[in-house]
């Protein structure tokens, strides 16, 4: 049987945005593949039909952007295919184009196109729309210029690339660039008037919940004094009258989600963030008189948190109908369905091990799901009376001939609580030799790790180390008050990993004590840069995305202003020796422990000047550090970065355990 290598992920097929057709009788999914010649990731379509549980490719050009269903048999979907058009883009204008397929047969036909960066699409009829578009304040409206006067207009838009001038709090997003003066806008779109009528614009930023019977739901964000607001609005469009009604306004609430449920009911899903911080569960409400009524007082930890490197795109993660609300939760380290009837009972649907990464509900009342099982990649399921069916092969021939690990797992306590945790044995586990070993520690802190696949902890397992991880206190899917460690970063959590080491290091006598690596992204490379600062019992140490100084994230980074005040629990005004207390930075000078860093020059969440200021302070204190910097990728490198810059990312990481380790 060969080793699954570095390189296999080239092989991999990540699915997601499963969406049913208006009558429930089939479904669509999106396939993503690397395309390791053009360094990118086609994306493309495919119909799956319930009643013979076949799956067909619908596009093949690999260049699939936002979808959905336009009725019961045509679909609509954003590309650009005209040559025309993408050197007008290339040359500095905005353009979306729609194409529509009908499931009968023939090629994609454009449908219309639209001066716009359209980033979502509702459809009401075959004629008329409710768009999302991202809009630029401080962009003149070149596209409906002529002549001269567009050529002037490009030029200048052309010179002004050289700078920036920012007047806003954040400035930029991660994966989005400079964001100053840009708003998310909700138009109606007639398509044979084609013209665009205004729901919310700017100086607002709006995101659409939920679309029925001519009204749309959406939430509102606004700036207040040059900084966005941490508390949103939600608001009712009546399309029929033209009419924008406030259900629940600014000033207390962080609307996460809404909806309409049963009948005539509106749900919110929303927090006053004000025992446990940002990161607080929201509750779910039912809209009654204009009061929130609670409908449901569970501590939820809605949508799914387990982490992997083998997903690539989203989906539906709550489901709206008569009775109620199906979602998915996370439930300790798994991900699962749950379903909450208008009278307010949940029930927490028994499943597999794994997650589920995005569902909808088919016509024969049977839940679809994409999602890991079995220490394999995605594929879609069906789920009934408590059985699962796995309906799709899109990645079987990966393991063909091919090793894989299943993790060991195992309950630890410290501090009187109990803990998860796995072990990844190497391939060929022989209990008489000694192996080295890699820790792993997830990003968040609020997320979980779970019983599905890594492909770097796979790799690993493959070239002959033991591969382990956990959940500390501080991670998603047991409550609040499990997940809130604001102010005592590198406490509790810090001494819940050192305890998982030690558990580790007892049961497996096989690991060399003195050849264990950690490794770890975004929180896990603040925890990264935290333990070799206070500990040397680790022989080499790979810190990704991280943070090292709470006090130059906070003005930095796309969320620092307000994540790091809540986080720390401080800000340099306020308590500075607490932000310099919790920042890694602080103890470069007790590091020995050789350190890789990772990082993107485009990662505005954890930006590269965190990096560069823990490998300054290593290399100052004569302590054997290198630095990788991965030019145009962002935080999501290892998940979604350019594929030639994933395998270096990869690379770099195993060479350095290689080094060191063996």
């Amino acid at each position: 049987m060969k080793k699954l290598t570095l390189t296999d992920f080239y092989n991999y097929t990540f699915l997601s945005g499963l969406t049913f057709s208006p009558d429930k009788s089939k479904a669509l999914l999106m396939t993503k593949k690397c395309d390791k010649a053009n360094n990118s990731y086609k994306s493309d379509l495919w119909l799956f039909d319930p009643a013979t549980k076949q799956t067909k490719p619908l596009t093949s050009a690999g260049d699939v952007g936002i979808f959905t269903w336009l009725n019961d048999e045509e679909i609509i979907f954003t590309a650009m295919r005209d040559a025309g058009l993408k050197n007008k883009v290339a040359g500095g204008e905005t353009w979306t184009v729609v194409y529509k397929l009908a499931l009968g047969g023939g090629e994609a036909m454009e449908y219309f196109r639209l001066p716009e960066i359209v980033t979502g699409i509702k459809v009401l009829d075959n004629e008329n729309f409710v768009l999302t578009i991202s809009n630029n304040s401080n962009r003149p409206d070149i596209e409906a210029m002529e002549g001269d006067e567009k050529a002037k207009a490009l030029a200048a838009q052309k010179a002004e690339k050289d700078y920036e001038v920012v007047d806003e709090l954040p400035f930029w997003g991660n994966g989005a660039g400079f964001t100053n003066g840009k708003r998310s806008e909700i138009h109606l779109f007639n398509k044979n008037e084609g013209k665009l009528k205004p729901v919310s614009v700017y100086p607002l930023s709006s995101r659409i919940t939920d679309v029925k019977d001519g009204k749309i739901l959406y939430i509102v964000s606004k700036f207040e004094k040059g900084k966005t607001s941490l508390k949103n609005s939600l608001w009712l469009y009546d399309i029929e009258k033209g009419e924008n009604t406030q259900l629940v306004p600014q000033d207390k609430w962080s609307v996460r989600n809404a909806g309409f449920t049963g009948v005539d009911k509106i749900f919110v899903q929303a927090t006053d963030n004000a025992k446990h911080g940002m990161n607080e569960n929201a509750l779910i409400y039912l809209l009654e008189n204009g009061e929130m009524v609670p409908w449901c007082s569970d501590d939820i930890s809605w949508g799914s948190s387990v982490g992997s490197d083998c997903r690539l795109g989203g989906g539906k993660s709550l489901y709206s109908c008569e009775y109620g609300v199906a979602f998915t939760s996370t439930e300790r380290y798994n991900s699962v369905i749950n379903t909450l009837t208008l009278d307010g009972n949940r029930v927490i649907l028994p499943m597999k091990n794994g997650s589920v990464d995005c569902f909808d509900k088919g016509g024969d009342g049977v839940l679809y799901f994409i999602g890991m099982r079995d220490n394999r990649l995605q594929e879609l399921y069906s789920y009934k009376n408590g059985a699962e069916e796995k309906l799709t092969s899109f990645n079987d021939a990966v393991y063909e001939d091919v090793s894989t690990v299943v993790p060991d797992y195992f309950t630890y306590e410290n501090d009187g609580v109990e803990l998860d945790g796995w072990v990844l044995k190497p391939v060929d586990f022989d209990e008489n030799k000694k192996y080295p070993a890699i820790f792993d520690i997830h990003g968040g802190p609020k997320t979980v790790f779970g019983d599905v696949i890594y492909h770097e902890m796979q790799v690993w397992a493959n070239m002959g180390y033991f591969v382990f991880f956990t959940n500390p206190r501080g991670g998603d899917g047991r409550g609040n008050e499990f997940a809130d460690i604001r102010g005592r970063y590198g406490k509790e959590d810090y001494s819940d990993l050192m305890k998982f080491t030690d558990e580790v290091l007892e049961r497996y006598p096989q690991i060399d004590k003195d050849k264990v690596g950690v490794t770890g992204g975004s929180y896990g490379g603040f925890m990264t840069n935290w333990i070799i600062g206070h500990t040397d019992r680790f022989a080499a140490a790979a810190s990704q995305r991280s943070i090292s100084n709470w006090i130059s994230m906070a003005y930095i980074s796309d969320i620092g202003f307000y994540f790091a005040e809540d986080q720390v629990a401080s800000t340099p005004w306020t308590d500075m020796d607490l932000m310099w207390e919790q920042s890694p930075l602080k103890y470069a000078d007790k590091v020995v422990t050789p350190t890789l860093f990772i990082h993107s020059d485009e990662d505005y969440r954890c930006p590269i000047a965190e990096g560069w200021q823990m490998f300054s302070a290593l290399k100052y204190h004569g302590v054997e550090a290198r630095l990788c910097m991965f030019k145009g990728e962002n935080h999501e490198l290892s998940r979604g970065g350019k594929p030639l810059h994933r395998q270096r990312r990869l690379d770099e990481i195993t060479n350095w355990f290689e080094k060191y380790l063996k």
